[in-house]
């Protein structure tokens, strides 16, 4: 416990609490109710006592032990292979581990916003599925239109911990909760944003109906299970919802008398999915014939050439961007390292990220503080 490292580092220096306390500027009685663990120290208080007792706020904040055991669903293939889902479960965990030891440092806490938590009943679990989506886009004021940002609403507006990082590319992506944490998703970064997007529905099907069930993918089977199929089909009807995918079917279409490649290139661009993903919708939905997607691979598919020629350069970003899926991670980790309570190297650790790219986000951090001023100050 923190306060006990605080009472060994003063004892060791051999000073009284009334000079700690003194140098915290805090009540002597303050200071011993935080080296008993019945109140929390400030950062402040922290850095004025390990200056006081000449240590290092990191030796006594590095040993904080900071628990976290999450068991993860995976969105793979059935080929992934145990290093990759190894690789990638650990990667989870030690992100999650590296927020939660930030938000201790730091004294502050992830606010969550759950829906109550939805039963997979008997029955048509896509016909439930259907109906799970279009009530989670209602209670959180969506309407119909296409979500605009999938992982920035999980991050910011519910409350779960979203990360990208690079994993094996069979690995799409995990889904953990933890009552302690609460919900938790890591999305591969290596894959294109339209799957990233389909990656993070999938997921986001789990938090809604299986959140406290830990299963991990581990064969063919796993993708035959009611959750999992249930998972699928609440991801594709909540990023193309029925209502508004006929809506804009029918626009694109007007005047056409055949389905074509740049119908499916648009409506797949505009929902942000994939083309497979946008087909299959429409075959759901019977906008189109059964079959239809498989007629298009039979006859060359729908190429990334055909997709810039229709959308132009723009429609494929480059791949591995990690910074906008872990924003809250990366401003806790900025704020701590600025307080001097955690090194750079110890930063590189935390974010599993390499110095170059600790050093830009620092540098990135630099820049804006150049530019605060008064009136963009925050109350406390």
């Amino acid at each position: 416990m923190l306060g006990e490292r605080l009472k060994v580092a003063r004892e060791t220096a051999n000073l009284k609490q009334e000079t700690g306390a003194k140098a915290a500027g805090i009540a002597r009685t303050t200071l011993i109710a935080i080296e008993k663990g019945q109140r929390p120290v400030r950062v402040e208080e922290l850095q004025a006592l390990a200056r006081c007792y000449g240590v290092s706020v990191n030796s006594l904040l590095r040993r904080e032990s900071v628990h976290v055991d999450l068991v993860p669903r995976f969105r793979s293939l059935p080929d992934a292979g145990d290093v990759g889902t190894d690789e990638a479960a650990r990667k989870l965990n030690d992100l999650v581990r590296a927020e939660v030891e930030l938000e201790n440092i730091l004294g502050v806490e992830r606010p969550r916003n759950y829906p109550p938590e939805r039963t997979i009943l008997s029955g048509d679990v896509r016909a439930q599925a259907e109906q799970d989506a279009r009530d989670l886009r209602h209670w959180l004021g969506l309407g119909e239109g296409p979500v605009q940002d999938l992982f920035a609403l999980m991050d910011l507006q519910l409350g779960i911990r979203v990360y990208s990082r690079r994993l094996d590319s069979k690995v799409s992506g995990l889904f953990a909760y933890d009552d302690a944490v609460g919900a938790c998703i890591l999305i591969n970064a290596s894959h294109r944003r339209d799957r990233r997007n389909q990656s993070g529905g999938h997921e986001l099907g789990h938090f809604t109906a299986t959140r406290r069930l830990p299963e991990i993918y581990r064969d063919e089977k796993y993708e035959n299970s009611r959750e999992e199929r249930y998972a699928n089909a609440f991801g594709r009807a909540f990023l193309t919802p029925a209502r508004a995918v006929m809506q804009k079917f029918k626009e694109l279409t007007a005047g056409s008398s055949h389905l074509t490649r740049r119908h499916i290139i648009l409506l797949a661009h505009f929902f942000g999915v994939s083309r497979q993903a946008m087909v299959l919708r429409l075959e759901e939905l019977e906008l189109t014939k059964k079959g239809t997607w498989d007629w298009f691979k039979d006859n060359g598919g729908i190429t990334d050439e055909q997709v810039r020629q229709v959308i132009g350069p723009a429609a494929f970003e480059a791949v591995g961007e990690e910074k906008p899926l872990s924003s809250r991670l990366y401003l806790l980790a900025i704020e701590a390292y600025r307080k001097s309570l955690i090194s750079e190297g110890q930063m590189s650790e935390m974010l599993k990220l390499g110095r170059a790219q600790v050093r830009e986000l620092l540098d990135e951090a630099a820049a804006e503080e150049e530019e605060v001023d008064d009136l963009f100050k925050l109350p406390h």
